[in-house]
């Protein structure tokens, strides 16, 4: 098998290209086939997975894939996989009802690479048309979604992987508070290594201790050997680790806009472009009508009289509990930055209900320096939330190195300022910058703007007066 060659349309980093070498070495020589990918944020877990995957396409290995993943990121697979796939594929993300997304795998057999996209909610309904669909390859990506070995979806994925002749999970690390969460992930990757009984793995590596003795603690003595067993087929990579990265790592996570809001968001794109021929076209009143959809895609709409904005879409809500979830597995702190009070509101009551400790920087709050305070000094309080007016100057956040843009404003010192609150001095880590951006929205044309220190107004004005709809 031809290995050496990443069939990928980019330079692979260094720890990308030993990653793809370890992942097909040890599927050339291990007879079940499982691989975990224990990369964190920023270090590129798609990429590397995508060429694993049309280096086994290439060489005759595999002819469907199928790639699980959380809602939010499915997206991001269609995206990776057209940037940097370099070899012929097929590939369908699975939405819609259960008889559509059935309707869809079904549809995927033709010539090249066939790759089927789905939620794991969806992969565990669909089991029955997937396992008859029989994937050669099976992508756990964000793999502790399945570290509950009783729930549907994780029993789903230990029924499919075992259908599966090769298996990859990808997730940023897979032991962070609780040990135990080894068991559900491996038994699908490869149940040789820790077993198929959960109860004989909690018996032999944990003690069983606080009050109605309910809480596993993992055995001193029992650690090298699960960490041994663990690191056997697994790539681990940090971002502190991975030397050959550049200081500073930019992400868009594209964001899908549910149907109903969409609709919406169309609506108020043709009334805002009406209005514009109502009056002189100026950089204040054409920025005026962006404002109300860069909220729109934030998930609030507020009326004109100025009434409680009403929640319209959970879409980058829902992509950011993801990040959120990741963060917290990878056992990292995160700064979230956003434009708006409601935004920002509520992103702090998801917080809340998760029981994450955080802390906010948003107009009228007093006390900012106790707010950084606790950030940078207490390792309860994990997550920052930051309104970019008025938390992107005179605050250190070098706690984190990875910030996530809910959503942005147009001013281009406010942008460089914000993303210098975790790039200065005193952070020893790359820094990954994510971009929360509805597809096919003004947050696109926004987000390009600001990353080519372009004149949004100017840009945008430039397009009324050559006939075309600037917020389009």
């Amino acid at each position: 098998m031809n290995i050496v060659t990443m069939p990928i349309r980019a330079k692979p980093f260094e720890h990308q290209r030993r990653a793809y070498l370890s992942a097909l070495e040890s599927f050339n020589n291990d007879r079940s086939r499982g691989y975990a990918l224990l990369m964190e944020m920023g270090t590129g877990k798609t990429i590397t997975s995508v060429a694993i995957t049309g280096r086994l396409y290439l060489d005759g290995r595999v002819r469907r894939v199928l790639v699980v993943a959380p809602l939010s990121i499915l997206g991001v697979w269609q995206e990776e996989f057209e940037k940097f796939a370099d070899f012929d594929y097929n590939l369908a993300v699975l939405s819609g009802t259960g008889s559509k997304k059935s309707e869809t795998l079904g549809g995927l057999n033709g010539a090249g690479l066939q790759v089927a996209v789905v939620n794991y909610e969806s992969a565990w309904r669909l089991e029955k048309e997937i396992a008859a669909w029989k994937p050669d390859l099976i992508i756990a990506d964000e793999g502790h979604k399945i570290k509950t070995h009783n729930i549907s979806a994780s029993k789903a994925m230990h029924r499919l992987g075992m259908g599966a002749k090769y298996r990859l999970l990808l997730t940023g690390t897979i032991i962070t508070n609780k040990a135990i969460d080894v068991f559900s992930q491996y038994k699908y990757l490869n149940p040789t290594i820790f077993g198929n009984s959960f109860y004989s793995f909690r018996n032999r590596y944990f003690d069983m201790v606080g009050y109605g003795n309910h809480t596993p603690m993992l055995k001193r003595s029992m650690e090298p050997e699960l960490t041994a067993k663990l690191h056997s087929i697994a790539f681990r990579a940090t971002k502190s680790e991975c030397l050959d990265l550049p200081e500073t790592i930019d992400v868009i996570r594209s964001v899908e806009l549910e149907s109903s809001a969409a609709k919406v968001y169309r609506d108020l794109v043709k009334e805002s472009y009406a209005e514009l021929g109502d009056k002189e076209i100026t950089a204040t009143n054409i920025l005026t009508r962006l404002l109300r959809l860069s909220q729109l895609t934030g998930g609030f709409i507020g009326d004109d009289d100025g009434g409680t904005p009403q929640n319209i879409s959970r879409a980058k809500l829902n992509a950011l509990s993801d990040i959120i979830d990741t963060a917290q597995q990878e056992g990292k702190k995160l700064v979230v930055i956003a434009r708006f009070i409601p935004e920002i509101k509520a992103i702090c009551a998801i917080l809340g209900k998760l029981g994450i400790g955080y802390s906010c920087i948003m107009g009228g709050v007093k006390d900012r320096e106790e707010q950084v305070a606790r950030f940078q000094n207490d390792p309860d309080v994990q997550v920052f939330v930051g309104q970019i007016a008025t938390a992107g100057l005179g605050i250190t956040l070098t706690a984190a190195s990875t910030m996530v843009f809910y959503s942005l404003d147009y001013n281009m010192a406010n942008f460089e300022q914000a993303k210098a609150r975790i790039h200065r001095v005193g952070q020893r880590k790359n820094c990954t910058y994510i971009y929360l951006a509805a597809k096919g929205t003004v947050d696109e044309k926004v987000l390009k703007a600001l990353q080519s220190k372009a004149d949004l107004a100017r840009m945008l004005v430039d397009d009324y007066r050559s006939g075309r709809n600037p917020y389009q």
